[in-house]
């Protein structure tokens, strides 16, 4: 009796402690785990009472912003993990070894024939590898401390026409500028063991399709073999799903020699590093070990050129539609941020929502304009001494007219940089295609000109001078946030994981 009395005064006691700490301590507003913004409390009108939004709104808004809510996800994923709460495939680990033999689901990856690469790649068989399948179809290979968790892919050959279309479409609008189109791979093409290839697909054939596809006036920038030969090199990020500086590297340095403009190696760079980063597949996996395998953001700023740097803002409603833009501000290109930090990727202009201009000290006549997604934030910065204007558009975000913004700027040279998920997509096409018709403005849908604040991205605010610190928390965002199924989440990349397989 005196013991049950204890224990339902232990039980009283942690019951009383959470209604304390969920009551009255601070709202969370911002998940670094889930790199997203969480809801706000929504706005109070007679009509979302009446209807009963307001209380759906006001329990959203509770259970969504609970006090320490990355410490107590963080908290569930670490019992999780000891005590293997999930079963079935979730949990399952796989362990390859030399004297496994192939699944028979993985195809032996085909040459480029529109590649001009002079790189010869043998793509390489990692063996002996831990490997387990975590939340989202996420691979994650290897232990702690060198975890790396990789997203895998469900496309094929039969996509990725439409990103040639684009590039093509391109070309015959603006015949007298250089159109080329580069397809980024993801890092589960050069890191994946192979006892688990079968939870993924190669990406080769995409990437094929596409070059086949392309016009014979617009030039490839085939980048596949490019990172292959260097594989060995820190060129994806273990912790987040995009690459690392160095593979960027890499890439803009092959553009570069295709385009025929000069192109300085790393030692006119100066090296920095964010120390103890972990990125967006810590909340994506939703596995411990990949909190536990931090990594060094490696990033380059150029020494020796001198540039001006002009961005237009873009305002975005909940629905991350552009609602507003700003006037053009100078600011830095680099965000730099402080150890630790897991928006660093952000590093390069401070996120996606803006229309970049760089003006630099090169004079050679070569103006390039970069339409991407996220992974293309990290090649502009190597292509200061190659031109003497670079211009950077986002594929979600871009409220010109294309071919007005052209002439106007008499750009020289278009790159198309998308990472392989959004090259296969079967939207990429009318998204770029949207953009030589449009005209200037911000078109929103009249459906949609009413928001409440409910995860409403702030509008970026103005910076006049240049700062030596990292940006304001919105910076800190490196994509929408994972329940978006945007461009560029891998919400929305999971349209081509095979996760049932």
């Amino acid at each position: 009796m005196k013991y049950s009395k204890l224990y339902i005064a232990l039980i009283l006691l942690v019951y009383a402690a959470f209604v304390i700490v969920f009551v009255t301590f601070p709202r969370s507003t911002v998940s670094e785990l889930e790199k997203r913004e969480l809801a706000t409390f929504p706005k109070f009108t007679v009509q979302k009472l009446a209807d009963g939004s307001f209380t759906q709104e006001i329990s959203s808004w509770f259970s969504d912003s609970e006090p320490y809510r990355d410490a107590f996800m963080a908290f569930s994923m670490q019992i999780k993990d000891y005590i293997r709460l999930n079963i079935g495939e979730q949990n399952i680990v796989f362990h390859a070894s030399a004297d496994m033999g192939n699944d028979g689901d993985t195809k032996s990856p085909v040459d480029i024939s529109a590649s001009d690469d002079s790189e010869h790649y043998e793509p390489h068989t990692i063996l002996d590898e831990n490997a387990k399948i975590a939340n989202a179809g996420i691979i994650i290979v290897g232990q702690v401390p060198t975890v790396r968790a990789l997203m895998a892919y469900g496309g094929d050959a039969n996509g990725g026409a439409g990103y040639a279309r684009a590039a093509n479409l391109y070309k015959e609008t603006m015949p007298n500028v250089n159109v080329y189109c580069m397809v980024i791979p993801t890092s589960v093409e050069y890191y994946c063991p192979e006892q688990v290839r079968k939870r993924t697909r190669p990406e080769l054939p995409t990437i094929q399709t596409v070059m086949n596809n392309l016009s014979p006036d617009v030039k490839p920038v085939n980048i596949y073999e490019t990172l292959g030969t260097h594989a060995d090199e820190d060129i994806y990020l273990r912790t987040d799903h995009h690459w690392a500086p160095l593979g960027a590297f890499y890439a803009a340095q092959k553009f570069a020699k295709v385009a025929g403009v000069p192109f300085r190696g790393l030692d006119s760079y100066e090296q920095r590093v964010v120390h103890g980063y972990v990125g967006s597949m810590y909340g994506y996996s939703q596995d411990v070990s990949v909190k536990q395998s931090p990594e060094d953001f490696v990033y380059y700023m150029p020494k020796n050129v001198e540039y001006q740097t002009t961005y237009i803002n873009y305002t975005i409603n909940s629905d991350y539609q552009v609602t507003g833009e700003s006037r053009p501000v100078k600011s830095q290109f680099f965000f730099h941020y402080k150890d630790g930090n897991g928006g660093a990727y952000c590093t390069f202009m401070g996120g996606d929502t803006k229309l970049t201009q760089v003006c630099t000290s090169t004079n050679n006549g070569r103006r390039v304009l970069i339409l991407k997604d996220s992974f293309g934030n990290a090649i502009p910065g190597y292509l200061f001494y190659s031109f003497e204007e670079v211009h950077v558009v986002d594929m979600r975000y871009f409220t010109k007219n294309m071919v007005e913004y052209v002439n106007e700027h008499r750009i020289t040279d278009i790159l198309f940089a998308n990472n392989v998920f959004n090259a296969y997509s079967s939207s990429i096409y009318g998204k770029y295609a949207k953009f030589l018709t449009q005209s200037s403005g911000v078109h929103l849908p009249a459906a949609s000109k009413e928001h409440d604040s409910i995860g409403k991205l702030p509008a970026i605010p103005d910076a006049t001078e240049p700062l030596d610190e990292e940006p304001s928390r919105q910076h800190s965002v490196p994509d929408e946030p994972a329940k978006r199924h945007d461009a560029d989440s891998i919400a929305d990349m999971s349209y081509a994981l095979p996760l049932s397989r």
